[in-house]
């Protein structure tokens, strides 16, 4: 098959590794079906969108909503590169997949409105399908509620006109959208096991995300979810648009 394509933008290496490491897990992929591109490192080389099954966007400590005098030189580039690529994608509907930084990526896109009504602080929460949701292929199998871990300075507060919500929470009304068929974003982390957002945790303790000294508290907290349900999304992603 044709490999899907991450684009992540983690710049601390245990982070990047083990959301890659997540990815080729729960999407059931072998190294050589997923290829990674690190935008944070480098500019985004130019890409044939034909070489690829679809396009993942993992998470970034990058947020959208920030005004533009705030953000770094790489935070800019990485914007300028992700809102040209999706200049391609929409039109063409090619399967895309953003994963938290994908709903600020895709949302703004799409003209959506982003900002930090609805943040969430780092944690287990309940999600619940929509009508749509139920019917959508990518959450074929899923529960009509279930638990994901989420922790987000930024959410969308209005969807994107033709968007379908396939997704929400009680803090947060759009957890999951689609755009046209096959162009997709979570404001919740699909890819994350309680292992993995304790390493997060570990690891951005200093990044603003929550008071460094309440990381263990955190840590503990993060281990009473039961978090099963999210990554059978990337499961049937890949299932689905495998090539």
């Amino acid at each position: 098959m044709k490999p899907f394509l991450l684009l992540a933008s983690r710049a601390e290496d245990a982070a990047a590794e083990d959301e890659y490491a997540a990815y080729l897990r729960y999407g059931q992929l072998a190294p050589g079906q997923l290829r990674r591109i690190r935008l944070e490192a480098a500019p985004l080389p130019d890409l044939d969108l034909a070489e690829y099954s679809g396009v993942i966007v993992g998470g970034s400590p990058f947020t959208s909503s920030d005004p533009p005098d705030q953000k770094s030189a790489t935070q800019h580039r990485v914007e300028r590169e992700l809102a040209a690529l999706l200049d391609r994608i929409v039109p063409l509907d090619f399967p895309f997949l953003g994963a938290c930084y994908g709903v600020g990526t895709l949302g703004t896109h799409q003209g959506a409105v982003v900002d930090r009504t609805f943040g969430e602080p780092l944690g287990g929460v309940e999600i619940e399908l929509t009508e749509g949701g139920l019917t959508d292929p990518v959450l074929r199998g899923m529960p009509r509620s279930f638990t994901a871990y989420t922790g987000h300075k930024e959410a969308v507060t209005a969807l994107p006109s033709g968007a379908v919500l396939l997704a929400t929470s009680a803090a947060c009304p759009v957890q999951m959208f689609r755009i046209k068929e096959n162009l997709y974003a979570t404001q919740f982390h699909p890819e994350l096991d309680v292992d993995g957002l304790v390493t997060r945790i570990d690891i951005y303790r200093h990044a603003g995300y929550f008071p460094p000294e309440s990381a263990e508290d955190l840590m503990e907290s993060a281990r009473q979810f039961s978090v099963t349900e999210p990554t059978n999304i990337l499961k049937n992603f890949v299932a689905r648009y495998a090539d």
